[in-house]
């Protein structure tokens, strides 16, 4: 999908058909990292589909970085947890456990105390026009290359990319792309 490397969000909502073969589709197509996003569901529900979701990626050795819930990627041994910013500075202990440590940024302030409080990468947005953030106005390439140049850590950019779009992402210095609907809506990786 993307020539770039590139971080599949999840949204189960997104898909039209069976969520799980849909992100074997995604992880079959060479994405890069699947972020289990999944906002809306309770810590026990979101465990048994964690479960359930690392259970099929398996077999594609595509990382899968969980959202929000800490303890279930504690308990489920996974290497990755994607964060609010804002909660970065009270997970000292936790933080040492994980490989990798996102968090989803909208300044350039917010990115440099993402990273100082232990991010080891950021996605920053969003930059284009996006049905998720519909009516909000995007930031913009500017605002990306300002996030990417205030740290010293890859910054993925989101909202609104598309294959046309993402070299662009990656000129103004981004180390990659996100998607959430390009790769929940297509029957391709």
């Amino acid at each position: 999908m993307f020539t770039s490397k590139s971080i599949c969000i999840t949204n189960r909502h997104l898909v039209r058909g069976d969520y799980i073969e849909q992100l074997k589709r995604v992880a079959a197509g060479g994405c890069d990292a699947i972020i289990l996003r999944e906002k809306d569901l309770s810590e026990t529900e979101y465990e048994r589909l964690a479960e359930a979701v690392l259970s099929a990626l398996e077999p594609y050795g595509t990382p899968c970085i969980l959202h929000t819930y800490v303890d279930v990627a504690l308990r489920l041994h996974v290497a990755g947890i994607h964060l609010p910013s804002a909660v970065l500075p009270d997970l000292p202990e936790e933080k040492k456990r994980f490989r990798r440590i996102g968090a989803s940024v909208h300044s350039k302030e917010e990115a440099r105390a993402a990273s100082q409080a232990g991010a080891t990468y950021l996605i920053a947005g969003h930059v284009f026009a996006t049905d998720c953030k519909r009516g909000v106005p995007p930031r913009g390439l500017d605002f990306l290359r300002e996030v990417c140049e205030s740290v010293s850590i890859p910054v993925y950019a989101i909202g609104g990319i598309t294959p046309d779009n993402a070299d662009s992402c990656i000129a103004a210095g981004a180390a990659g792309v996100c998607s959430m609907s390009g790769y929940m809506q297509t029957k391709k990786g």
